[in-house]
């Protein structure tokens, strides 16, 4: 996910020495090598420094998560710190798998101008193991913080509105064994390919690989392509109802005002975790649909054959695609350094003094005017 970061959306990237070709290709995107025009040199170093940040950042995340998870003994918040802390390792380790694999094929020389032609394609016939492996490694990390950001929402929202019965069945035992279920469920949908259903190959332009969607896509392309999308989907479908019920529960408990401290101090940790899931959950609907709408479209326009001269077009979309949703992994953790309580906290307390200012500001206005005005009515009435 992390090599997409340096290129534009037509997928050039910097200046590099012209190459003559007198062999003819058929491609649309290949006119620029027909016509003696410049091919771009790939340059690694934009896609690196996204992976040294994205790793800086869950790390910094982790670090005050694991800090949390030591000075909280509640068992509701203890459970969210263990799938908030599993979310951000796994987002860390997509960063560190799948740059790594992205920079050995910059290495290895993927998609340099000596290979210019199958690298704008994005050659099918191009797919070799560690192509797989990172296609594969592209499935299993989409899908996991979407499944864990599902997971996540939904034992809030039990938390919040059974209380009693999130007590009894949510434990941390039971907490990790969901955890590797997910993990197990994302693993299985990754190697479905490895049985024939649906294919990884090279895309565009040549530096990362994903579900064939846009070459000689058949028709278990598209199935897995649909099963992918529905599946990360549903879950932001799924995380958006579980966190708007558990804010609405919130707000009314809040508005009725009829607790003790030791209750205020619960929602007030509820608050902060519903807070933190929403912002999880809009990060991810940004940061993902781009890619899973385009890949679902251009799978099924090339299975029909009605692609066509729009292959440019969906290739720039794909490139864009997959460059935000890089930037999931890096914003996440911000989502945990940003929405703590503390920090909250300090954001409403200058809201409401900046408001009272405001207040007070109005108020005194108001008040001068009045006096103004009652001046005058006397001055008159001694005339």
């Amino acid at each position: 996910m992390l090599a997409m970061q340096h290129y534009n959306s037509s997928g050039i990237i910097a200046s590099a020495p012209l190459y003559n070709h007198t062999t003819m290709v058929q491609e649309p995107e290949m006119e620029a090598v027909r016509h003696n025009t410049t091919i771009p040199r790939s340059n690694p170093m934009a896609a690196g420094l996204t992976m040294t940040l994205g790793i800086l950042f869950n790390v910094v995340a982790l670090i005050i998560l694991a800090k949390a998870y030591n000075r909280f003994r509640r068992r509701s918040k203890a459970t969210f710190l263990l799938f908030a802390s599993s979310l951000v390792a796994t987002d860390l380790a997509g960063h560190v798998i799948n740059g790594a694999l992205v920079l050995r094929r910059y290495s290895e020389g993927t998609g340099s101008t000596s290979d210019s032609a199958s690298s704008l394609r994005g050659n099918p016939a191009d797919t070799d193991t560690s192509c797989l492996f990172l296609g594969g490694c592209m499935v299993f990390f989409g899908l996991c913080p979407l499944f864990l950001g599902c997971a996540m929402a939904a034992e809030r929202c039990l938390g919040v509105t059974r209380p009693l019965m999130h007590a009894r069945l949510v434990t941390t035992a039971r907490t990790k064994i969901a955890l590797t279920l997910i993990w197990l469920l994302a693993l299985c949908v990754a190697l479905l390919p490895f049985f024939r259903l649906g294919a990884y190959t090279s895309q565009y332009p040549g530096t990362w690989c994903f579900i064939r969607v846009m070459e000689d896509t058949k028709a278990t392309d598209l199935a897995f392509m649909m099963l992918f999308s529905g599946l990360a989907l549903s879950s932001l479908a799924m995380a958006f109802v579980c966190n708007t019920i558990s804010g609405l529960k919130l707000m009314r408990a809040r508005l009725k005002k009829r607790s003790c401290s030791h209750r205020r101090s619960a929602r007030s940790h509820d608050t902060e975790m519903v807070v933190q899931l929403v912002g999880i959950m809009v990060t991810s609907c940004i940061c993902w649909s781009p890619l899973l709408i385009f890949g679902l479209m251009s799978a099924t326009r090339s299975y029909s054959g009605s692609l066509g001269s729009d292959r440019d077009m969906y290739r720039g979309l794909m490139v864009t695609g997959v460059r935000m949703a890089t930037c999931n992994q890096i914003l996440d953790p911000w989502v945990y350094i940003l929405l703590r309580r503390a920090i909250l906290r300090k954001i409403y307390h200058i809201t409401k003094r900046e408001a009272s200012l405001k207040g007070s500001m109005f108020r005194s206005i108001r008040w001068d005017v009045g006096s103004f005005q009652n001046s005058e009515k006397n001055s008159v009435n001694k005339i």
